[in-house]
């Protein structure tokens, strides 16, 4: 049985931040029915993509401006513990879906809304994706300078596990006392509180020292590239200058590399390209040196270690896939059912609750 076995889901979202939170809530055992609108939720164009957030649900496709359709997602509404929707604010009021509609007819509803920059607040209305909302919130770049585009949609994947952490909060409450919830999540909200309010500089460090210099990305003679860790820690700084023949730095307190920091990075990097990317990631893991080889998708699901903790599986229906983030010991994630054909389960609700829940 999943911790959340008996927990019944209403997911009215698309595209992948409100997927990835429901999908969260699935694999550990939530009973999902994802209302589609008609043509299908957009991210089924990608359909490995759609797969790995869809996975454990049943498919209804509902048209929410059609009376008869309304009425039969208020239905399911009334039958839910949680409501999900990412639509911009104000258009599930104007569906007939809103918060007040659905509280009318079930009290104590936990319903989530995840939106971009949440339901109130001079931007709330806007349109944006995912690097919209990075860069209203800093996250592009944080102490000024030329913006850093990172590879991953960061603000859909921490929009989407804010949600599922905030949703399962109010369900513990809601178990407790039999009181619901509204809960707002905004993407850029939680990317502003990621970005923080002060840049961290070290005690002692000037305004003007950016960053540290053991501590970045450094390219090998190979093509690859490596990633350092090396902070204040003056044990790692040692052993990383054995490794690189840095012997005339080895010595250097924390505080004066923080005053050579554009120097001490240039050695760095110009002895990591004298040295293939592996074998220099041998060595400096071997010195206990915090050091990571850059690698691509295909290189991290091949990796033995993410293999052994089935961060890196398969699915029945995916012969590539990445498990659950979080491994529960007792009731452990797990995908069961294919992500559901387009309305696959018309005319069927959630499903009968045991007798103990």
């Amino acid at each position: 049985m999943g911790l959340l076995d008996g927990l019944r889901v209403l997911d009215l979202t698309v595209w992948r931040p409100g997927p990835y939170a429901t999908q969260l809530l699935a694999e550990i055992g939530a009973d999902v029915v994802k209302v589609e609108p008609p043509g299908g939720d957009p991210m089924r164009v990608y359909p490995e993509l759609f797969a790995s957030l869809n996975a454990n649900k049943r498919s209804v496709a509902l048209d929410l401006k059609q009376p008869e359709d309304r009425h039969r997602a208020i239905e399911l509404a009334t039958e839910a513990d949680v409501v999900m929707e990412g639509f911009r604010p104000g258009v599930v009021d104007r569906l007939g879906v809103g918060y007040d509609a659905v509280r009318a007819v079930n009290a104590s509803v936990v319903y989530c809304s995840l939106s971009g920059f949440g339901q109130t607040g001079p931007l709330a209305e806007s349109p944006g994706h995912d690097i919209n909302y990075q860069a209203w919130a800093g996250a592009l770049a944080p102490d000024g300078g030329a913006a850093r585009v990172g590879a991953l949609p960061i603000a859909d994947l921490a929009g989407g596990m804010a949600a599922a952490f905030a949703v399962s909060a109010a369900v513990v409450r809601r178990l407790r006392t039999g009181t619901g919830e509204r809960i707002d999540v905004a993407m850029a909200d939680v990317l502003a509180t990621w970005t923080g309010g002060v840049r961290p500089r070290a005690a002692g460090g000037s305004d003007e020292a950016q960053g540290v210099p053991g501590y970045g990305v450094f390219d090998t003679a190979d093509g690859g590239a490596i990633t350092l860790g090396v902070i204040s820690e003056d044990h790692f700084w040692r052993a990383l200058c054995d490794v690189l023949g840095l012997d005339e730095w080895r010595d250097l307190s924390f505080a004066d590399r923080l005053a050579r920091v554009a120097e001490l990075r240039g050695g760095i990097a110009a002895a990591a390209r004298l040295r293939d990317r592996d074998s220099l990631i041998g060595e400096l893991l071997a010195a206990d040196v915090p050091a990571a080889p850059v690698l691509d998708r295909a290189a991290m699901l091949a990796l033995p270690h993410f293999r052994q903790r089935s961060v890196a599986t398969a699915d029945p229906w995916a012969e590539v896939a990445t498990g659950y983030p979080v491994r529960f010991l007792g009731s452990p994630a797990a995908r069961t059912t294919p992500p559901p054909a387009l309305d696959e389960h018309r005319g069927t609700g959630f499903r009968p609750r045991q007798p103990d829940l």
